[in-house]
């Protein structure tokens, strides 16, 4: 992952589908991990004014800031806050060798002190 900004809502649902679909697996669980301390992992619906509700929604609860941690060198103790309420991974179920997800769900990539090389990790288990 490299995001094109500093905070970035990433729709990964098709590329997951592509991994389910690819690993053979017919019954079983696709992990997917946000493998950075300022990036976490969510489901939740495709809608423009959603996303914007949910990145104001943690920019109230845990907004840019004079935090402990900037005293280390950093600047962005707040992108490890809302990391913290996203959370950083997501289970999701693999039926009949497909994604299954309900009507509505996608699969998100928040990035919260992007425009840098990060990583998601897919894991496919199940038979």
């Amino acid at each position: 992952m490299n995001t094109k900004q500093r905070k970035e809502l990433v729709n990964l649902t098709n590329e997951i589908a592509k991994a389910v679909a690819k690993s053979g697996i017919q019954e079983g669980l696709m992990l997917v991990s946000a493998m950075h301390i300022t990036a976490g992992v969510f489901v939740n619906d495709e809608e423009g004014g959603l996303k914007k509700d949910i990145m104001a929604m943690l920019e109230r609860l845990a907004p840019v800031g004079d935090y402990e941690h900037h005293k280390t060198g950093e600047d962005n103790g707040d992108a490890h806050l809302k990391r913290m309420l996203v959370n950083h991974q997501v289970t999701l179920p693999i039926t009949k060798g497909q994604l299954d997800l309900g009507p509505w769900e996608q699969v998100f990539y928040a990035e919260f002190d992007g425009q840098r090389k990060k990583r998601v990790i897919l894991k496919a288990l199940g038979d």
